[in-house]
């Protein structure tokens, strides 16, 4: 139906600036926000537009304030309060590490530490920041980890089949899957749980808070890369394929949600897949699954002894899934803008 001619003034009153998804808020008859609603994967979360340049303005912060609330300022604190969880969880793993027991040895400190950090996570680090946001949602949103899982689980035996096919992975009979703890609690849950939070959920969250969704991308896929030289036989070109394929995969898988639980979901499923399932060194961890197998052939393919997350074959099929989740980010609307570009539309839609 046609529409009344508006005003320039109206026009730029009602200019809508993208801005950082936020939780829903209650509806009011001033506010002014659109939805972007994700169709048929269930994947996809709903993320609003701040209030319009119409809403009622917000009383004056004080400076103290606005610093503690800077993007940047927010991530420090939020990082500080991480490691302070996971130093407790390591004092409680130090004391389970002289039990006989395995499972007990293994499960406990992880369980520990994971209560721990669900905990923080909830109580401060969804608090900070201009705009508090709860990336862990207690709803139908939750079902995103069993799919990430068995999306990832999928996505790393294509992996392995592709590579067995290139002659870099050969599999020698069944194995003793006497790993099983060790592959579960710490490269399952741990991983999954711990680095999610702190890559996703804090640097991602806040680098795009300050410098837009492809800063925070590009600077939090480095990073994770970059803390994976620490492991067993790791070496730059593995940091690099863990940078570029790990990184651009779960960093989509948040774009895409705008929460973390598709994101925990695909790096459980990734890492318990490769080791536990098909007896392939996890991050260069080696394990022993199910199966007996062995890296063969050209390091290029295989992995060598990092594992097949340092082959070519991983770096082009994983970044090829984490490329696709980041174009369905973008479809839907998911990109943020850099701090700076928003204030200056903000001032000029006021």
């Amino acid at each position: 139906m046609p529409t009344a001619p508006r005003s320039s003034a109206n026009c730029c009153a009602e200019k809508r600036t993208a801005d950082l998804p936020i939780p829903a808020r209650p509806s009011t008859d001033r506010s002014a926000h659109r939805s972007y609603v994700g169709k048929g994967s269930g994947m996809t979360d709903r993320i609003e537009e701040d209030l319009g340049p119409n809403a009622p303005a917000e009383p004056r912060k004080s400076l103290g304030v606005r610093i503690f609330e800077f993007p940047l300022v927010a991530m420090l604190v939020a990082i500080v309060v991480v490691v302070i969880v996971t130093g407790i969880a390591g004092a409680v793993m130090l004391q389970f590490g002289k039990v006989d027991s395995e499972l007990v040895a293994n499960a406990v400190p992880v369980v520990i530490e994971t209560i721990l950090l669900f905990a923080a996570y909830k109580l401060i680090v969804a608090r900070l920041g201009e705009r508090p946001r709860d990336d862990l949602p207690l709803d139908r949103r939750a079902n995103d980890l069993w799919r990430g899982a068995l999306w990832a689980g999928a996505l790393m035996s294509a992996i392995v089949g592709v590579a067995a096919l290139l002659g870099g992975y050969r599999l020698l009979g069944w194995g003793t899957g006497d790993s099983w703890e060790m592959i579960f609690f710490f490269a399952g849950v741990h991983a999954a749980f711990f680095e999610e939070i702190l890559f996703r959920g804090i640097i991602f969250r806040f680098l795009e808070e300050f410098g837009g969704s492809w800063f925070a991308l590009a600077i939090s896929a480095a990073l994770f890369g970059l803390v994976h030289l620490a492991n067993d036989n790791a070496s730059m070109l593995a940091a690099i394929a863990i940078a570029v394929e790990a990184g651009v995969l779960l960093g989509g898988a948040y774009m895409l949600t705008r929460n973390l639980w598709l994101a925990m979901g695909i790096h459980f499923g990734w890492n318990v897949v490769q080791g536990y399932v098909w007896d392939v060194p996890v991050s260069g961890k080696a394990v022993e699954g199910l199966v007996e197998a062995q890296p063969v052939g050209s390091p290029l393919i295989s992995g060598g002894m990092f594992g097949l997350e340092a082959s070519v074959v991983a770096l082009v099929l994983a970044t090829a899934a984490g490329v696709w989740l980041v174009a369905l980010a973008v479809r839907r609307g998911h990109v943020v803008r850099p701090w700076w570009t928003r204030r200056r539309e903000r001032a000029v839609a006021g």
